[in-house]
C-alpha cells in the first residue's frame, strides 16, 4: 500500500511536472532541491511511474556512499509499502538486494561505473539520477561524463538528471546540455524549518589539523559542546567529525551522558547504520557521524547539530608517490548541508565549533576530487572507455596534466595500458575487479604465488584500511581480522570472498570492453608475477608464512614503497622518500594520537627491528622530512627485489659528491643502494657529466682564475653587453650551456677536483672568441686590456663594473683633451683621477669639462699637500709626467 500521506508531504512534488517535461523534451535536467524535500526518494519513484504518474520506466539512482544507497532504497520501499528488493532495490559493493520486479535500483557511483564498462548502453535503463552531485566525487564526475558520451553516441533517448541541494547549477546545466545549449534547471522550493546558529569556538587556541591528525584538545572541546547542547536543547544530537578515529575519541569524552551514543560511518555494520536511520525508541540519542550523514538521508529525531568544522578528503603527493586522506576545514557549502540536518523535521539549532569571523574565510565549496586525488583508477576507467587522454570526456574540471601523466606511468608499469595509453586485456580485467589498479595488480599477480584466497584476504585488508586497534603490522592485522568478530572483520571476510572469486577468473584476452571496443593485449604480462615462484601455487602457497604472504602482496601493490632499514626505526623507500615507524624519527614525533600499538609487538617495535618492509599505508606529516608508516609488512631483500623488479638496475654510478668525483659500480632498487664497488675506469661520458654537475653545483671557482683570466672574462662580458653578437655571453648560465665548447678538452682529462684546479680558465675562455668570423682579431682594439696615457704609461682598464674604469694619476693626463673611449669609440672610459698618493681626487667621463671646471678646485686642495708635484694653471697645455717637479727640472 502506497503511503500517500507521506508522499504528499514532500515539497519536491511541486517540481515534478517541470522535471518530467524537461526529460520528455531535451532529456536532461538539473534538479536543485533543498535537504528534506524528497528529491532522493520521491523523484525516482515518480520518474519510474510507481506513484501512478506517467509511464513505467526503469530508473537507476547513483549515490556517492553505500550507507546513502541503502537508506534511500529502504525509504522508497517503505513509501511503497514494500520490502527492499521488490520494486525498489539497491546494489553496493559486496551486497545486492534486487529482483526481476525491481524498477528503481539505487547503486553507488562505483557500481555504476562498473556497469557502464560492462554494458555502455545500460540496456533496460530509461533514467539515471546522479544524486548529491555537488560533492564532486571522482566516480560521480566520471559517471556523468560516460553517461553523456552514451547519450551522444549510443542512446540519445537515455534520460539524465543531476540532483543536489547545493551545487553549481549553471555549470551542470551547461555540461548536461552540451552543444544543444544548457539543460533545464528545475528548482524545488523547500519547506525548511529554521535552524539557529550558536558559535562555539574553543576558549584556547588549538593546533590546526593536518594529515590524519586532529588536536585532542579540539576533540575534547567538541565533546564538551555536545554535552552543552544536551543541556540547552531538546531532541537528538547529530555531531559531525572527520573520521572513525575522532568518532571513537569523542565517544570516550561522552562517557556517562544520559543519552545513547551511536556511531555512523562507512565502516559501521549495515545493521547499525540501519538502526540509526530508523529512529530512536524513546531514548535520547547522540549520533556521532562522518560526512556520510551530510546528505541523502534523514536521521529521525535530530534537532541539534554539533559541527566540528572538519572533513577528511583524499590528497596525493605525486612527487613522493604517497596517497592518503587528509583533514581539512569543511567548506561553507558542507556547513550548510550539515546544519540542514537539524531542520529536517522541526526547528533546530547548529553549534559550530569555530568563530563567526572564521566562517567567512572558509572555502565556498569543497575541492573537486579530480583536482586533488590519485587519478590512477580514473585513468584506467578512461582507457577502458576508449579515451586514454580523457580529452573527449565532458567533465566540469579537466584532470591536472601532471597527475594524469603520473597515473599513466603507474598503469604502464603494471601492464594495464600499452605505450599508447590504451587498455590491455589485463587492464580491462583489473577494471572489472572494482579495486584501485595497484590492488588489482597485487591480487592478479599475487594469487599465482600465494594462492587466490590468501592474496584476496590481504588485498581486502588493503582496500579498506583496518581499524587502528589492529596495529601497524599488516601480518598481525591479518591474523586479527581472521580471529575477530567485529564489524570490520565481517566486511573484510565478505570482500575477501568476492576478491578470491575474481582472482580465480580466467585471464581476460578479449580487450578492454567499454565504448571503445577491444584494444591489443600489448603488455598484458608486463609487471606480472613476483618472480621465482618462491611461495608459488599449490603446497608452497599454503606453507608460506603470513609475513611472507602479506609482504609479497603489499610489495606488489606498492613496489616503490619497499623500504630498507637505515637504523633506529628509520627506512628508505625505493621511491627515495624516507619512512619512519612509530616512535622513530621526525615522522612519529610530529604526530598526535599515532596509530595504536601493533598486535604483533607493541608500538610497532617489530617493524622497527626489520631489515626490510613493504609499506602499504604511509603519510607525510606537514614539515616532516620523512613519511610515517601506518601499515607495513616485514619482508626480505629477495621479496623486495622480486616485487619491485621493474625498479631494479645495475650500472656505473659516476657523480659529483662531497666536492669530488665518485665512480662506482652500483646495484639499486630504485633509490635503495643494494651493493657498490669502486670503478677504476669509469665511462668517459658519465665522468664528463659528473664534472659538469660539479661545476653547476659549486661554480667555476673550481677552475684556476689568474688575473689575466678574470680580466679576459670581464672584457668579453663588456663587449657582449655593449655590442652584442658576435661577442659571446660569458655569464655562469651561458658558460654552462656551452661548457663542452670551451672546456671540452679539459673536461675529457679531468678525473677529480684537483684536475679542475689546474685548468687555466683564461686559456679555455679564449676558445669562445669569434675566431671564425675574424672579429676576434679586433678584441684588443675594442676592449684593450691597457690604454697608453700621455705620460707614456700603459694603464690597465678595469671592466668589472657598469662602465670601464681607468685609474691614473692626474699629472699623467696633462695635455689630453678628451676622455679615452673603447668599443669602437662608443663607450667613454670613466677616468678616476688619482692624487700623487694614489687616492681618488676626482671621477669624470668628460676630461675636457674637468680641465675647464673641476681642476681648479682639485689643484687648490692638493697643491699644498703635494708641493713637489707639478700643478700648472693650464693642465691642458702642460707636459704630462709621472714624476715630481724636481726630477723634471733635473731632466
Amino acid at each position: 500500500m502506497i503511503r500517500r500521506d507521506a508522499l504528499d508531504q514532500l515539497p519536491v512534488r511541486t517540481a515534478l511536472p517541470a522535471l518530467r517535461a524537461a526529460l520528455d523534451g531535451p532529456g536532461t535536467a538539473v534538479l536543485c532541491a533543498p535537504p528534506g524535500t524528497g528529491k532522493t526518494t520521491l523523484v525516482p519513484l515518480d520518474l519510474a511511474g510507481l506513484t501512478g504518474e506517467g509511464p513505467v520506466r526503469r530508473v537507476l539512482v547513483a549515490e556517492p556512499r553505500r550507507i546513502a544507497a541503502r537508506a534511500a532504497a529502504r525509504r522508497m520501499a517503505w513509501l511503497l509499502g514494500e520490502r527492499v528488493g521488490e520494486r525498489v532495490g539497491f546494489t553496493v559493493r559486496g551486497e545486492r538486494r534486487a529482483g526481476p520486479r525491481t524498477t528503481v535500483e539505487v547503486v553507488t557511483t562505483g557500481v555504476l561505473l562498473q556497469r557502464l564498462q560492462r554494458d555502455p548502453e545500460l540496456a533496460g535503463v530509461d533514467v539515471v539520477v546522479l544524486d548529491e552531485c555537488h560533492e564532486r566525487h571522482l566516480d560521480a564526475d566520471t559517471s556523468a561524463a560516460f553517461l553523456l558520451d552514451v547519450r551522444e553516441t549510443l542512446r540519445p533517448e537515455l534520460r539524465l538528471v543531476a540532483a543536489s541541494a547545493t551545487t553549481d547549477a549553471e555549470g551542470w546545466a551547461r555540461l548536461l546540455g552540451g552543444q544543444e545549449g544548457a539543460a533545464p534547471v528545475v528548482e524545488a522550493a523547500g519547506v525548511s524549518h529554521p535552524v539557529g546558529v550558536v558559535w562555539a569556538p574553543p576558549e584556547r587556541p588549538v593546533r590546526p589539523a593536518h594529515g590524519m591528525r586532529v588536536d585532542p584538545a579540539l576533540l575534547a572541546h567538541v565533546g564538551a559542546v555536545v554535552r552543552r547542547a544536551l543541556r540547552e536543547q531538546t531532541g537528538d544530537v547529530l555531531c559531525f567529525l572527520p573520521g572513525v578515529g575522532e568518532i571513537g575519541r569523542v565517544a570516550g569524552e561522552l562517557a556517562g551522558v544520559e543519552a545513547e551514543v551511536l556511531q555512523v560511518h562507512g565502516r559501521a555494520p549495515a545493521e547499525v547504520q540501519d538502526a540509526v536511520l530508523a529512529g530512536g525508541s524513546g531514548v535520547r540519542r547522540v549520533v556521532l557521524a562522518t560526512s556520510v550523514a551530510e546528505s541523502s538521508l534523514t536521521v529521525p529525531g535530530v534537532r541539534v547539530v554539533v559541527d566540528s568544522g572538519l572533513a577528511r578528503v583524499p590528497r596525493t603527493d605525486h612527487a613522493r608517490g604517497l596517497s592518503a586522506l587528509t583533514t581539512v576545514r569543511a567548506s561553507r557549502a558542507a556547513g550548510r548541508q550539515r546544519a540542514g540536518r537539524a531542520g529536517r523535521e522541526a526547528p533546530g539549532v547548529v553549534y559550530r565549533c569555530w568563530s563567526e569571523g572564521e566562517d567567512g574565510r572558509l572555502p565556498a565549496f569543497p575541492d573537486p576530487e579530480i583536482k586533488v586525488a590519485d587519478l590512477t583508477a580514473f585513468a584506467l576507467q578512461s582507457a577502458c572507455w576508449g579515451d586514454p587522454t580523457a580529452g573527449g570526456l565532458a567533465l566540469l574540471d579537466a584532470p591536472p596534466a601532471g597527475a594524469l601523466a603520473a597515473a599513466r606511468e603507474v598503469l604502464t608499469a603494471i601492464g594495464a595500458v600499452d605505450e599508447a595509453g590504451r587498455a590491455t586485456g589485463r587492464g580491462a580485467r583489473m577494471a572489472r575487479i572494482g579495486l584501485h589498479p595497484r590492488l588489482a595488480r597485487a591480487l592478479l599477480d599475487g594469487a599465482p604465488e600465494v594462492g587466490a584466497r590468501r592474496a584476496a584476504e590481504v588485498v581486502a585488508l588493503l582496500s579498506e584500511e583496518p581499524p587502528r586497534a589492529y596495529g601497524d603490522d599488516l601480518a598481525a592485522a591479518w591474523r586479527t581480522a581472521r580471529r575477530g568478530g567485529d564489524a570490520y572483520g565481517a566486511r573484510w571476510r565478505q570482500e575477501a570472498r568476492r576478491l578470491a572469486s575474481a582472482a580465480g577468473e580466467p585471464s581476460a584476452g578479449s580487450g578492454a570492453g567499454g565504448r571503445g571496443g577491444s584494444a591489443p593485449d600489448a603488455g598484458q604480462d608486463a609487471g606480472a608475477g613476483a618472480g621465482g615462484g618462491r611461495t608459488g601455487g599449490g603446497g608452497g602457497a599454503a606453507a608460506a608464512s603470513d609475513d611472507a604472504v602479506a609482504g609479497l602482496v603489499a610489495a606488489l601493490a606498492f613496489p616503490e614503497r619497499v623500504a630498507r632499514a637505515r637504523g633506529a626505526g628509520s627506512f628508505l623507500m625505493a621511491s627515495g622518500t624516507g619512512a619512519d615507524v612509530a616512535g622513530a624519527g621526525t615522522g612519529a614525533q610530529a604526530g598526535w594520537g599515532h596509530r595504536a600499538g601493533s598486535v604483533g609487538g607493541g608500538g610497532g617495535s617489530r617493524l622497527r627491528d626489520a631489515g626490510w618492509l613493504a609499506v602499504a599505508v604511509a603519510d607525510r606529516p606537514v614539515a616532516a622530512v620523512s613519511a610515517r608508516v601506518r601499515l607495513a609488512a616485514v619482508i626480505d631483500e629477495e621479496t623486495a627485489c622480486a616485487a619491485a623488479r621493474a625498479l631494479y638496475s645495475s650500472g656505473e654510478d659516476v657523480r659529483w659528491s662531497d666536492g669530488d668525483v665518485v665512480a662506482r659500480s652500483v646495484t639499486r632498487l630504485g633509490a635503495i643502494e643494494l651493493a657498490a664497488r669502486p670503478l677504476s675506469a669509469p665511462d668517459p661520458g658519465l665522468l664528463r657529466e659528473a664534472v659538469v654537475s660539479g661545476l653547476r653545483r659549486e661554480g667555476f671557482g673550481l677552475l684556476r682564475w689568474p688575473a689575466a683570466a678574470t680580466s679576459l672574462r670581464q672584457r668579453m662580458a663588456f663587449l657582449h653587453r655593449e655590442l652584442g653578437a658576435p661577442w659571446p655571453d660569458v655569464s655562469d648560465t651561458a658558460l654552462l650551456e656551452r661548457v663542452e665548447e670551451w672546456l671540452g678538452v679539459e673536461l675529457g682529462r679531468a678525473r677529480r677536483r684537483a684536475d679542475l684546479a689546474r685548468v687555466d680558465a683564461g686559456q679555455a675562455l679564449g676558445r669562445l672568441l669569434p675566431w671564425a668570423s675574424g672579429d676576434a682579431a679586433r678584441f684588443d682594439e675594442l676592449a684593450p686590456e691597457r690604454i697608453e696615457v700621455p705620460s707614456g704609461s700603459r694603464v690597465r682598464v678595469d671592466y668589472g663594473g657598469e662602465q670601464p674604469v681607468l685609474a691614473v694619476k692626474l699629472q699623467e693626463l696633462f695635455g689630453l683633451q678628451e676622455s679615452p673611449r673603447v668599443a669602437g669609440g662608443r663607450v667613454p672610459v670613466l677616468v678616476h683621477l688619482l692624487s700623487p698618493a694614489g687616492r681618488p681626487a676626482a671621477v669624470t667621463a668628460d676630461l675636457a669639462s674637468f680641465w675647464r671646471d673641476g681642476y681648479r678646485s682639485v689643484r687648490a686642495e692638493l697643491r699644498g699637500r703635494y708641493p713637489k708635484h707639478p700643478w700648472p694653471e693650464d693642465p691642458s697645455a702642460a707636459e704630462p709626467t709621472r714624476h715630481t717637479s724636481a726630477r723634471l727640472k733635473r731632466g
